[in-house]
């Protein structure tokens, strides 16, 4: 196969070198396409590598003749209608894990940006040339409960940053517990209503399915603690912003530090969330840094190189 039949969508500036260092031939388009604009592009492609914003719907692959593997430069496939792809014999590859570590630190930058008054701190100093301190007390870490919803990759980081880097006792709730992993990274597993009733902070860390869609929602955060922290670096849809937003305003919840929102397609439906004093939301970046995105082109491009040998695809999505 020649690497011309090859086209990498959604790439970075960036990242181009390393794109043409391994498939010189490669098609590269940087910006997002529509489902028009990506099957005229891509007519002859039969290896399509893209992102999360990319959208392949059963049209756009209906439309490509010749396409015979997606590689999702991404833990999450839910972009790709893989029922098409399995109906067209259209072979679909994830990055399974291309930064874990990287997420769970961005945990504690949202974390301790909040509770420590990071921001706060900055704008007096810098926009106010004010050096005092009163009305800046923070929060401190060590002995606070730190509950976690969901103890994937990501949820076993956060555990061990927590316990054994700020001393924290950490609780935990999976439908699979894995004891193993909570003797190695030092937490004990936990019922989800017990979780919300002990944890000073809880951290999400489960994928959006039907049983989590607005897990965090009004009769939750009623058994949570008063004035609990909420982070959320998962997927938006896990909380109820509505309800978010109310325990924001009633005090229920001190802060609430988000990667992900309920509606990051439409942002002014958030208007009113990011309005609200202790919250802090950043723009889906806690995968976005040097070596994840270095380990995220990696793995694509082996599933691209081992698809061209006839090899076993390693990262193959089950059933496709």
């Amino acid at each position: 196969m020649d690497t011309n039949d090859i086209t990498f969508l959604e790439v970075e500036k960036e990242d181009e070198a390393v794109i043409r260092e391994n498939f010189p031939q490669a098609k590269i388009v940087t910006e997002n396409l529509g489902e028009d604009e990506m099957v005229a592009e891509c007519r002859n492609t039969r290896i399509l590598c893209i992102f999360i914003h990319t959208q392949i719907t059963a049209n756009v692959i209906n439309n490509l003749p010749n396409l015979r593997l997606i590689v999702t430069r991404s833990v999450g496939y839910d972009h790709i209608d893989l029922r098409a792809a399995r109906e067209k014999d259209v072979k679909v590859c994830n990055v399974p894990d291309y930064g874990s570590h990287v997420i769970a630190e961005h945990v504690f930058a949202l974390l301790l940006s909040g509770i420590r008054k990071v921001g706060e701190g900055d704008d007096r100093v810098g926009r106010g040339h004010d050096f005092s301190f009163q009305g800046l007390r923070g929060m401190a870490l060590k002995g606070k409960t730190l509950g976690i919803i969901g103890t994937g990759k990501i949820g076993k980081n956060v555990a061990r940053i927590a316990s054994l880097g700020f001393l924290m006792d950490v609780i935990a709730y999976d439908p699979f517990p894995d004891q193993d992993a909570a003797r190695e990274n030092h937490f004990t597993y936990s019922g989800l209503d017990s979780l919300y009733s002990k944890a000073d902070i809880i951290s999400l860390h489960c994928p959006l399915t039907r049983g989590t869609e607005h897990l965090i929602n009004r009769e939750t955060i009623e058994k949570m603690k008063e004035g609990v922290v909420i982070v959320n670096t998962s997927r938006g849809g896990v909380v109820d912003t509505t309800a978010l937003i109310q325990g924001l305003k009633g005090g229920k919840i001190s802060h609430a530090l988000l990667d992900v929102l309920e509606h990051e397609k439409n942002i002014e439906e958030n208007g009113e969330l990011t309005e609200i004093p202790g919250v802090i939301i950043t723009p889906h970046v806690a995968f976005y840094a040097d070596d994840s995105m270095r380990r995220m082109y990696e793995e694509a491009f082996a599933s691209v190189k081992g698809f061209v040998r006839g090899e076993k695809l390693v990262h193959q999505v089950m059933g496709i």
